[in-house]
Formats: C-alpha cells, structure tokens, sequence
C-alpha cells in the first residue's frame, strides 16, 4: 500500500501538466527500456526463435516463413501501426505512442549485429528466456512506470479493446496467447521439427517477464486499486472518467475520531496506468490521500 500527497491544480489540460514533469528523467528512462527491449530480442529472442508476443514475435515468425528481415519488418509495422492508431484511436491516444514507437524499432536497429559480438549457446533455451525475460521485464518496467508505451503490440490491443469492448489487459493475453501458439505451427528447431518447446520456454519468458514488469512498477498485480480521499470529489472523478477512461464507484467514509462524513472514490487502474493516474491526482488535490492496493481479479471493471 502506498501514500502520496501533493499541489493543487486546474483539471485543464491535467495530462499535458504531468508530460511536462521532470522530462529528463522520464526520457532518460525510457530511452534505456526502449534500448533494454532491443537488446534482449536481438540478443536472446530472435538468434533462438524464441517468441514472446507482440510484433517483434510477428516479426520472428513472419523471417521463418517469408525470409523477411526482423529489423526491416518491425520498422515497417511500427510506422503503420502509428498510422492506423491516428486514424482509429486518435491524435490524443497516439502522441502517447510516438517517441516509443520510434525508439523501439531504431534500437532494434542499432543492436541488429551486437549478436555478433555477444556469443551464448543457442540451444540452451533455459539460460536464453531466463535473461531475456529479465532485461525485457526490466525495459518494460521502466517504459510504462514514467507514462510511456513502447507502441506496436500496444497499439493493436488498443484498437481491439475499443472495438470489441473489452479490457486492454485481457485483449493483450488474448493476442499473445494467439502468437505464441502459432509459433509453434511455423517455427521449426534443429531437428527439422515443429519447434514446440520453444513456445513453452516462451511462456517461461512472458511470465518472468511479467512479473519484473509489474515489480518495477510497484507490485507484483496487472491492475492497482486507488482509493482516493479528497475535497476535489467531482474534478477527480473528471479526470479519472474523461482522461483515462477508466469507471469509478463512490464510496461513503466516516473518519474513525472525528465522525466527519467522506467521500472515498474508488478506481481499478491498469498497472501500465499508474504513473498517469497518480500524478493527475495529486496536481488536482495537493492533499489528496491516496490508499493503492494490488488487485489481482477485476472481471467487469476495467
């Protein structure tokens, strides 16, 4: 459970306000998840076959079948991606996607030969997902706790979550599920066989991959609870509805000494969201408090 208060400010504008915080920092960190993302596929992912999700995972598959270069296929999809997002989520959900969505594809550029320098045994499969769930988990950690995406598989997620009404979360493991069990139908080992422990060595990595992420991100749970005290109740349930999308529920609170009457508003937030709806908070309310729990199961909420 964590506690923060902060300065009060203005709902106008409030996600322009925390983009402008501390940006060297933000971008510093970003920079190097986006760099830490690139290096564990060029490194670990792709030389093994190893497919994690996402468009770089497309990207492996799509070299096995049609010889096409990882590097040129994810630069070529992420410039799409982005195209598609402004047209289908909008100018405002897409800027968010930008600086990731070119950072990403030129590390994965840049790091393209560094396989050639750093020599690990392929065919180890344990040693090859262990640590490249550690670095990937560890780059998307810091990627998402400073507000930022890295774009592409995001981005479809997002598309189908507006479409189909369903959560970002659970449209993410649908899309991954799909890519890494369709690796195993495309991919083949050594042997000349299907490749199919590859994709159980897979989900080893995305779930160590996971779990660092959503450790960087202060806790081990895809989705935090907020419960928020303030005297701001209406700008808050503004900011978190109309800002972030997300559903509120108000709950009343009495204070255990005082008796005074309370309103506690209560917020499912995806983990790669907390950064964006804890600062909003506190610039609407310095004094706001502001109780975070995980939150493992949230099915109708998010």
């Amino acid at each position: 459970m964590h506690l923060f208060k902060k300065n009060n400010v203005s709902t106008d504008n409030i996600l322009k306000i925390i983009n402008k915080k501390d940006r060297i920092e933000r971008y510093t960190f970003l920079v190097i998840g986006c760099f830490l993302l690139a290096f564990a596929f060029n490194v670990f992912y792709s030389p093994s076959n190893l497919v994690t999700g996402g468009v770089s995972g497309i990207a492996i598959i799509v070299r096995n079948i049609f010889n096409i270069s990882t590097t040129s296929f994810i630069v070529v999809t992420y410039i799409l991606l982005l195209l598609v997002s402004h047209f289908v989520l909008g100018r405002e959900t897409t800027k968010y996607s930008v600086i990731g969505s070119i950072l990403y594809p030129l590390f994965v550029y840049l790091t393209k030969d560094v396989r050639t320098l750093i020599q690990f045994d392929v065919n180890n499969m344990l040693l090859i997902s262990v640590f490249g769930a550690l670095l990937s988990g560890l780059g998307s950690g810091l990627t998402f706790k400073y507000g930022f995406s890295t774009g592409g598989g995001d981005i479809i997620c997002q598309i189908i979550s507006k479409f189909f009404k369903v959560s970002i979360g659970t449209s993410m493991k649908v899309i991954n599920t799909i890519i890494l069990i369709a690796s195993g139908f495309f991919i083949k080992g050594g042997t000349g066989f299907y490749a199919w422990e590859n994709v159980l060595y897979a989900f080893l990595a995305v779930y160590i991959t996971t779990f660092l992420t959503d450790k960087v991100l202060l806790g081990i749970s895809s989705s935090k609870a907020f419960y928020v005290i303030t005297e701001h109740e209406t700008s808050v349930k503004k900011f978190l509805i109309n800002e972030l999308g997300k559903g509120v529920t108000v709950l009343d609170g009495r204070g255990g000494y005082t008796g005074d009457v309370k309103k506690v508003i209560m917020c499912v937030i995806p983990t790669k969201d907390y950064f964006l709806a804890k600062e909003g908070i506190l610039e609407i309310d310095k004094d706001a408090v502001i109780l975070i729990n995980d939150v493992y199961q949230s099915e109708g909420i998010e």
